[in-house]
């Protein structure tokens, strides 16, 4: 690809979110026009979308930011069925209640990151103003026969099995339900629908979409002769190899109703130092020299960028405030020895406590460690302590009598990772 000519795909391609595009000419074409709209798919599987969503997101807000129309589609239809991609069991199917639900609070985590309008035309409404669209609107109406003979005669089964979201399911002899099986007709569908609707030109997703993605491209080039555009970003793991957004106690969770404020800054603050620079780039909006300034930083210094890089993030997905809040937190207790107002808190029954609790189930439920058994490794090496002594013995039950001066127990797995424990 030639150096872009428009704001979208030239700060996209700076920051590296680019893997692969359809036609990256017209897209730049269209993208310098002004006028281009854009999706991103999120299935409501959980009630919040977690790190690993961010750069998709972020794509999205870059889309606004230079000049485009993003548009958040919420699977409210699609979930029904389930994406098969990457997956080796099919999802659990959920109830419309708790898709909806689910939904509800999704929706809640993108007024962060985009802005959208009420509708009527005010102030409120700015150009461009966002869209939070569900796909249920037009699926869950949808007639089997004339989607059968109207969109299905445009797919063969013999491409569809050549798709890895399929084939890896099969060659690992794993079973791939029917109902899975349509997932990529009706993302396809999606795509022809918000072009309908809205004029939508673009799919963007992770490079695992690129099949689903090329579907719809092509379904709406067959049905009606449009012209879109797809383009994937990297599915993104650390410097040693790690997953993104994946740790020890489990997925970092964007709702803070997930993860609190001071969880969410940590996992930012303990990045790895060879990920750095790239992580500020993707997900924070600072100046790209700065970003170079910052990547430049050597030994201890490095701490400082990583500060940063947690400040900013954190600011991006729970507000200002509290990436200030969560910043103050990590200076008294890891400068000052001290206990920050926005360490993770579990509240355990008073009367629990007064009959004791193995440490290792205690370290468990205050998500320091995933399970018993990584707890009792964390401890037999070394790394756990108990109001910031090291505890030496596994049988070693946590009671009342463990309280310190604030009245709370201080748990801490290794040196960057605390929670404290209060008496309810």
């Amino acid at each position: 690809m030639s150096s872009p000519t428009s704001d979208f795909l030239r700060v996209l391609t700076e920051r590296g979110f680019v893997h692969q595009c359809t036609d990256s000419e017209g897209l730049d074409a269209l993208a310098k026009s002004g006028e281009l709209v854009a999706y991103v798919g999120y299935d409501a599987t959980a009630d919040s979308l977690h790190v690993g969503h961010l750069l998709s997101i972020m794509m999205l807000r870059w889309l606004q930011k230079t000049g485009g129309t993003p548009i958040a589609l919420m699977g409210g239809g699609t979930t029904k069925v389930g994406d098969p991609s990457g997956k080796d069991e099919t999802r659990r199917l959920l109830t419309e209640d708790d898709i909806q639900a689910n939904i509800a609070k999704i929706r809640e985590t993108f007024t962060n990151f985009l802005e959208f309008g009420d509708g009527s035309g005010g102030p409120s409404d700015k150009a461009p103003r966002g869209i939070l669209a569900n796909n249920a609107d037009w699926l869950d109406g949808l007639a089997y026969i004339p989607l059968l003979r109207d969109i299905g005669r445009h797919f063969t089964i013999n491409r569809m099995l050549t798709f890895d979201s399929v084939r890896l399911r099969l060659d690992r002899e794993q079973p791939l339900t029917f109902l899975e099986f349509n997932y990529m007709i009706l993302q396809a569908y999606d795509f022809l629908e918000l072009a309908r609707r809205h004029n939508c030109a673009l799919q963007m997703g992770g490079s695992d979409q690129w099949g689903n993605i090329v579907n719809g491209i092509e379904l709406a080039r067959r049905v009606e002769g449009r012209e879109l555009y797809g383009l994937t970003c990297p599915l993104l793991t650390t410097a040693s190899g790690q997953k993104m957004g994946k740790t020890a106690a489990g997925a970092v969770w964007l709702s803070p109703e997930r993860l609190d404020d001071f969880a969410y800054w940590q996992y930012w603050r303990n990045s790895e130092d060879a990920d750095v620079g790239r992580f500020l780039r993707l997900f924070t909006e600072l100046p790209l020299d700065e970003i170079a300034r910052l990547e430049a930083l050597q030994g201890s210094e490095i701490n400082e960028a990583k500060k940063i890089l947690a400040n900013e993030a954190t600011a991006l997905c729970r507000g200002r405030a509290a990436a200030e809040g969560a910043a103050e937190t990590a200076r008294r207790t890891f400068e000052e020895g001290g206990l920050g107002d926005s360490l993770p808190t579990l509240e355990l029954p008073r009367d629990r406590l007064a009959a004791g609790l193995p440490a290792y189930e205690v370290f468990r439920e205050a998500g320091l460690a995933a399970s018993n058994g990584e707890a009792r490794r964390l401890i037999k090496g070394g790394g756990a302590r108990l109001n910031d002594a090291r505890i030496e013995a596994e049988d070693r039950r946590v009671t009342l009598d463990d309280l310190n001066a604030d009245g709370v127990i201080k748990l801490s797995a290794g040196k960057k990772r605390h929670a404290l424990i209060r008496p309810a």
